[in-house]
C-alpha cells in the first residue's frame, strides 16, 4: 500500500517503482505499442530499440511534467504486474497512466486501483483527470466510473471524474 491507496482484490498492491523496475516498466509499456509494431515488417531487433526509444521519450516527459508524481508498480502477491503514475496538482488528481499486462487485464485490478483512486480525491474534493485514446478500450472502463469528456486534444481525450459531493444532513 502506498499512501492509503490499495486495491480492494486480495493480493493487488502498489509500491514506489525503482531503477530496478526498467526492465519490467519497459514490458508492460511493450504491450501498449504491440498491435502497431504487429503492422510494422521491423525485426525484433529494430522493434526493441523503437519500443525503448519510446520508452525512454515517454518516461522522461512524465517525470519532466510531474516533478511530484508517484510512480508505482501493481503487484500481485509480490510480482509486478503493472503500473500506476499518479500526480497530486493544486486543482486535481492526475491519473498521469494505468497499464496492466494482458495476463492481468479484465479481472477488476484496474477497476479497483482507479476506485481507490477516485475516493482519495473525492475525500480532498478534487476531481480526477487522465487522457485517453477514443477508441481505446479503457475509455469504456472510464465512463463506467463516471468519467466524463472533458475535451479533445489531438488524439486523446480529456476526461474528468468530478469528485462525490458530500451529503448534508
Amino acid at each position: 500500500m502506498v499512501d492509503g491507496l490499495s486495491s480492494a482484490i486480495s493480493g493487488v498492491d502498489l509500491r514506489t517503482a525503482t531503477a530496478d523496475d526498467r526492465e519490467f516498466l519497459l514490458t508492460v509499456y511493450r504491450t501498449t505499442r504491440e498491435d502497431e509494431l504487429a503492422l510494422t515488417e521491423w525485426t525484433e531487433s529494430e522493434k526493441a530499440a523503437f519500443v525503448d526509444m519510446q520508452f525512454r521519450a515517454q518516461d522522461g516527459y512524465y517525470r519532466e511534467i510531474y516533478p511530484d508524481g508517484r510512480f508505482l508498480v501493481v503487484t500481485r502477491d509480490n510480482e509486478p504486474i503493472g503500473r500506476l503514475y499518479l500526480a497530486r496538482l493544486p486543482d486535481e488528481v492526475r491519473v498521469i497512466d494505468i497499464v496492466l499486462m494482458p495476463a492481468q487485464r479484465g479481472q477488476g485490478i484496474g477497476s479497483s486501483l482507479l476506485a481507490a483512486v477516485v475516493a482519495q480525491a473525492d475525500a480532498a474534493v478534487l476531481p480526477v483527470r487522465l487522457h485517453v485514446e477514443p477508441l481505446s478500450p479503457a475509455k469504456r472502463l472510464y465512463e463506467r466510473l463516471g468519467f466524463r469528456t472533458l475535451q479533445v486534444n489531438g488524439i486523446y481525450e480529456l476526461m474528468e471524474r468530478a469528485p462525490a459531493v458530500p451529503a448534508v444532513s
